[in-house]
C-alpha cells in the first residue's frame, strides 16, 4: 500500500515572511498511519519547495501511490483540488482524499466544484485517515465507505457524510513522523535556524463565532507538558530545530499546564527560543509569572489587541482597555520578551482616520513589532452568516488575511491596502533608525533585528502582503492595483455549510430579545480558566 501525501503550493505573502514552515500534518498522519502498520508513505512539500505544476504531475506519477491525500485551509482550497485532479489524471486507479478545516464544513461546495475527490476526512484525521487507508488496502473501498465515520463522498452524484467521528482521546499517543519531513527546508529567518510547529493542546473551551478553532477540533484537550517537552527535545536532537512556535490559539489558557511547560524546559536547560499568540487578559493575570516565561526560552509573544474602528462598531467584544493593552506589552518589553501588536482592519467602517489611529496606537504602546491584518470571516464561520451580502467575495484563495475581503463603506481596497503599507512604512523605519540597533545585547536584540532583516528581504522581493501580484508599487498605484479576484466563484448555500459541528459542543443560542451578538478579536476575552481544567 504505497501512500503519498502532497502539501499544496499556496503563497500569499503573509506568514510566509518570517521563513518556511513544516506541515506538521503530515508528520502526525504519517505518525498514526506507521504505527498502525503502513510504512509506505512519501511525502511531497510542494509549498515549500514552489513547485510548478508540471513537475508536481510528473513527481506524483513516478511515486506510483495507490492513495494520494492533501489538506487545505480555505485560502489553499483550489490549489488542493487542484492536486488531486492531476493525481487522477495520472494514476487513475489511485484512491484521492482531501482533508483540512475548510473541506470538513463545506464539503458539500468542494465535492460540487471537484467530483474526482474519493472522500474527504472531517475532523481531526489521525483515527479517521487509518481506517479510511485499512479499508483500501484491504480492497474494501469503496463497498465499505459508509461505515467509515468521519467521511464526505459522492454516491451516484449525491454527497453523503457519514457520522461524525469520535473526536482522538488520547494525544500523547500520536507519536509524530517528523523524519517525513525535509528539515533543511523549514528555516525561520529571524534567527537563521530550523524551526517546529508542535502543539500542546487541540481546541479551544470557549467559542467564538468568528472562530473555527473550537468548531474543528470540538473537545478542548492538553497534552501531557512533559511529553510535549520530550517532542521538542527530539526535535532538537534529530533534526537540529533552534526555535518553535506552539500552534496553540492561546497556550497559556490553561494556566497550570503552561506553567508546568516551562518549567519542565528550564529543568532540561534545553536552551530553545520560542513563541507563542495569546492573550492580553492572560498577560495581565500572568504579570508575576513573566520572569519564568522567559527563562523557559519564550522570546515571541503576539498579542491580539485592537482594531481602531471597533470602537464604532459593534462587532467585536472590547473586553479590554487601551490602558490594559499598553501596560501588557510593557510588561512583556520589561520581561525581556518581544511582544507583537496584531491589529485587524478593514472592517465595514474603517476609514482613513481609524487606519491612522491604529498607528498612532503602535506608535504609543510601543510594542517590538507591529503587524495589520485584513479582517477575513471564515466561510464556514458563524460570523459569516451573520454578515450576509456585506460579503462580496468569495474567491477563497484570496481568504488570506493579506487581500482586503471586505470593502469599507468609505474606502476602495486600493486605498485600505496603501494606508496600511503606509502603517507599515512609518512604524519599522523609525524601530529600524532609532529603536532595534539599541535594544540592548543577547538575545532579544539579535531576534527583533532578524526580524527586521525578514521584513526587508520580503518587501525586496515583493513578496510582502502579495504587493508583486496585486502590482502595488507606493501611493501612485493605489488606484491601479488588481487583486484578481474570481468573479466567478459564488457563495455557497446556507444548506450546503457544516455550520455547527456535527457531534461536539454547540455554541448557546442568543436570547431574543437581547442585542446583537459581539465577536471577540482573536486575543481577546476575558474568560480564563480554572488552574485545574
Amino acid at each position: 500500500m504505497r501512500i503519498l501525501f502532497i502539501h499544496p503550493n499556496y503563497h500569499s505573502g503573509g506568514a510566509e515572511i518570517a521563513g518556511n514552515w513544516p506541515p506538521a500534518w503530515a508528520a502526525y498522519l504519517s505518525g498514526a498511519l506507521k504505527a498502525a502498520g503502513f510504512p509506505d508513505i512519501q511525502f511531497i512539500d510542494a509549498m515549500t519547495h514552489d513547485i510548478p505544476d508540471d513537475r508536481l504531475r510528473e513527481m506524483i506519477a513516478a511515486s506510483g501511490a495507490d492513495l494520494v491525500g492533501t489538506t487545505a485551509i480555505t485560502p489553499s482550497i483550489y490549489t488542493a483540488e487542484r492536486v488531486l485532479k492531476m493525481s487522477k489524471e495520472v494514476l487513475p486507479a489511485a484512491v484521492t482524499v482531501l482533508g483540512g478545516v475548510h473541506a470538513t464544513f463545506m464539503y458539500r461546495q468542494v465535492l460540487a466544484e471537484a467530483p474526482w475527490i474519493d472522500a474527504i476526512v472531517r475532523g481531526e484525521g489521525e483515527e479517521i485517515i487509518t481506517e479510511f487507508v485499512r479499508a483500501v488496502s484491504e480492497g474494501r473501498w469503496p463497498a465499505d465507505r459508509a461505515a467509515i465515520r468521519g467521511l464526505a463522498y459522492l454516491d451516484d452524484g449525491k454527497v453523503v457524510a457519514t457520522p461524525a467521528a469520535p473526536t482522538v482521546k488520547n494525544l500523547d499517543g500520536i507519536v509524530a513522523d517528523w523524519a517525513i519531513l525535509d528539515w533543511s527546508k523549514y528555516t525561520y529567518i529571524p534567527l537563521g535556524t530550523r524551526v517546529a510547529i508542535p502543539n500542546m493542546a487541540r481546541g479551544c473551551p470557549f467559542t467564538c463565532s468568528f472562530c473555527s478553532q473550537w468548531k474543528f477540533w470540538r473537545d478542548y484537550r492538553v497534552r501531557d507538558p512533559i511529553k510535549v517537552v520530550d517532542e521538542i527535545e527530539t526535535l532538537m536532537r534529530d533534526h537540529d530545530v533552534g526555535f518553535f512556535i506552539l500552534a496553540d490559539e492561546e497556550p497559556t489558557i490553561n494556566r497550570k499546564k503552561f506553567i508546568q511547560f516551562c518549567e519542565e524546559l528550564i529543568r532540561r536547560d534545553l536552551k530553545i527560543l520560542w513563541g507563542i499568540n495569546t492573550r492580553v487578559t492572560d498577560i495581565l493575570r500572568d504579570e508575576a509569572l513573566l520572569p519564568l516565561y522567559r527563562k523557559a526560552g519564550l522570546i515571541h509573544v503576539s498579542l491580539g489587541t485592537e482594531a481602531a474602528a471597533q470602537m464604532k462598531l459593534d462587532l467585536f467584544n472590547k473586553e479590554t482597555t487601551i490602558e490594559q493593552n499598553k501596560r501588557a506589552i510593557q510588561l512583556l518589553r520589561d520581561a525581556g520578551i518581544v511582544v507583537e501588536a496584531q491589529f485587524i482592519v478593514g472592517l465595514e467602517n474603517e476609514t482613513a482616520e481609524t487606519l491612522e489611529e491604529t498607528y498612532r496606537m503602535a506608535c504609543d504602546w510601543k510594542p517590538d513589532l507591529a503587524n495589520w491584518s485584513m479582517y477575513t470571516p471564515w466561510p464556514f464561520s458563524d460570523l459569516f452568516k451573520e454578515l450576509g451580502d456585506k460579503v462580496e467575495v468569495f474567491d477563497y484563495e484570496k481568504y488570506n488575511f493579506v487581500t482586503p475581503i471586505m470593502k469599507p463603506t468609505a474606502m476602495e481596497r486600493g486605498e485600505l491596502l496603501d494606508r496600511v503599507m503606509n502603517n507599515y512604512r512609518r512604524f519599522y523605519m523609525k524601530k529600524a533608525f532609532f529603536s532595534y540597533p539599541w535594544s540592548g545585547s543577547g538575545e532579544r536584540r539579535r531576534y527583533l533585528l532578524g526580524c527586521l532583516k525578514a521584513f526587508l528581504k520580503a518587501g525586496f522581493e515583493r513578496k510582502f502582503y502579495d504587493l508583486g501580484k496585486v502590482d502595488y508599487w507606493g501611493p501612485q498605484s493605489r488606484g491601479k492595483v488588481d487583486f484578481h479576484f474570481d468573479e466567478s466563484r459564488r457563495r455557497a448555500a446556507d444548506a450546503d455549510v457544516e455550520w455547527q459541528p456535527a457531534a461536539s459542543r454547540k455554541r448557546a443560542p442568543k436570547p431574543a430579545a437581547t442585542a446583537p451578538e459581539k465577536v471577540l478579536a482573536c486575543g481577546g476575552g476575558t474568560e480564563q480558566m480554572a488552574d485545574g481544567g
